[in-house]
């Protein structure tokens, strides 16, 4: 017996894989176990390695680098998503003189690591005699980073789209930047949106290079940490990427609710309102608009319609 994708295993198969399951699970249960045996015998489970954390004045100081964090997080995120919709739109743009240089500084955003970036913002413009705060330094250098990188998404997301959407759009009397802005990029920022939102959890997890040009954000904080009575290496690492753990379920979740949300939306309204055409009949009952914005994909599509 076959399935379309793939053979059932018979009898044979089915014993193997699951003595094959089996013995993962005991071999990751073995890993855990001798994980937690090295740390029952090094005294990482001792109350002197955890004392410094007993201390309200500590948790104070950690919410305030989170503070400091999400403060650097938030702003270069929204930096970031304005740069990608900049230079998607201008690496799509029909004019040479515009798709090209933006093509160009794109890539070259692409290829340059983010804490290069940084590095060059926080102790390279002084030696030309600009000098810039460690916040401004993380802030651009992400922006700068993940901009390009979000352009390529959304770029992506648009050509993706089937030809006719944008011949329809056309046929209905839209110029380009119409087309773009009501049908294109909304239904690319629906598709692409889990990619996009992985690419801020990326944002907020790289804010954590901050602390190499000195900004006091979680993970500097840890680093004083782990100095303090008892060497609480291990467990300021515990505690500090919990916290990012928890940062990043909660993106992450915002984009999942955001997700089930854009598909509970009627999807002939929503497409009639992504496209600027007002889905209400007219008198006589019908939506010239919206029948022409239809026919005029659906002959696209055929290959018979042309703008």
């Amino acid at each position: 017996m076959t399935s379309v994708l793939y053979d059932v295993p018979g009898p044979k198969a089915i014993l193997r894989n699951r003595l094959i399951g089996v013995a993962t699970v005991a071999v990751v249960l073995g890993a855990l176990g001798f994980i937690g045996y090295r740390f029952y015998e090094s005294g990482q489970f001792d109350a002197s390695r955890w004392y410094v954390f007993t201390f309200s004045a500590v948790w104070q100081q950690i919410f305030e680098a989170l503070g400091r964090t999400l403060a650097a997080f938030g702003l270069a995120a929204v930096l970031s998503i304005t740069l990608g919709f900049i230079l998607a739109i201008g690496r799509m743009s029909d004019r040479a003189w515009i798709r090209v240089p933006v093509t160009a500084l794109t890539e070259f955003f692409r290829a340059v690591p983010v804490l290069v970036f940084m590095m060059l913002l926080y102790y390279g413009l002084p030696v030309v005699g600009i000098k810039m705060d460690a916040y401004w330094a993380v802030v651009l250098a992400l922006m700068v980073y993940n901009g390009s990188v979000l352009a390529e998404v959304l770029r992506a997301g648009v050509e993706s789209l089937p030809r006719g959407q944008k011949e329809a759009g056309y046929a209905i009397g839209l110029t380009k930047s119409g087309v773009m802005q009501l049908i294109l990029l909304p239904q690319a920022i629906r598709a692409m949106l889990p990619v996009i939102v992985a690419q801020l959890v990326v944002t907020m997890k790289d804010t954590a290079l901050g602390f190499i040009i000195t900004y006091p954000e979680l993970l500097y904080f840890a680093k004083q940490l782990m100095s303090q009575q008892g060497r609480p290496v291990l467990q300021s690492a515990f505690v500090i990427g919990g916290i990012y753990i928890v940062m990043c379920l909660i993106l992450s979740g915002i984009a999942k609710w955001l997700e089930i949300y854009t598909r509970r939306l009627p999807k002939g309204d929503n497409g009639a309102l992504a496209a600027g055409v007002d889905p209400r009949p007219h008198q006589d009952g019908t939506n010239t608009e919206l029948i022409a914005l239809q026919r005029g994909a659906g002959r696209s599509d055929q290959g018979n319609f042309r703008v």
